[in-house]
């Protein structure tokens, strides 16, 4: 009879998740992972494969988790629910003490260039993010919100390009100021 796993896989990928978001992926060791989760390495090996494989099943957890495009498709206006998400994004980076900053901003800026799953992974988000800032945007210039003239897929692309800049930022130096003064900017720009 085979014995049962004495830990929570769930739990481990989550730890492992905070670890990696905390350091990234190379600065991350087996053993670092061994005493975060409280696994020995064996276990870590047979339920999730090796560091590589913990890693990507940790950024599909985070991407799960932080899933901000189903704010953007409520019904009513919709230059408050893009002003709200800029705005989210603000108060999240101010209040990460860690300066762990964004984990897929991280993972693109550590190795996705030469790592094809994660690059493909950061890509489906950036993507998600943009379409729907995109079908948000399309939805104010039919409400009257913003000019007729204005492109919102151009807009989406900017403001996808503005929110992923916040994220650097935030992590390197998150100057509040420098942070609100940007989404004003955005603001105006998307209304003008």
């Amino acid at each position: 009879m085979a014995r049962s796993k004495e830990f929570d896989p769930e739990a481990a990928l989550q730890q492992a998740l905070e670890l990696f978001w905390e350091r990234g992926y190379e600065a991350t060791s087996m053993a670092d992972l061994v005493e975060r989760l409280g696994v020995a390495r064996a276990s870590i090996y047979a339920t999730f494969g090796g560091k590589r494989e913990l890693y990507l099943k940790a950024l599909e957890r985070y991407l799960e988790q932080r899933n901000v495009v189903e704010s953007l498709s409520q019904p009513g206006p919709a230059l408050p629910a893009i002003r709200a998400l800029l705005d989210s994004y603000v108060a999240e980076i101010l209040a990460d003490d860690l300066r762990r900053g964004c984990m897929v901003v991280n993972a693109a800026v550590e190795f996705a260039s030469r790592d094809a799953t994660v690059l493909a992974k950061v890509a489906t988000s950036w993507a998600g993010l943009e379409t729907a800032l995109a079908g948000t945007l399309v939805r104010a210039r039919a409400q009257g919100e913003i000019p007729a003239g204005k492109d919102p897929y151009a807009l989406a692309r900017f403001l996808l390009v503005l929110l992923q800049g916040l994220r650097v930022l935030g992590r390197a130096d998150p100057d509040p100021r420098r942070l609100r003064d940007a989404v004003e900017q955005a603001m105006a720009a998307v209304q003008i």
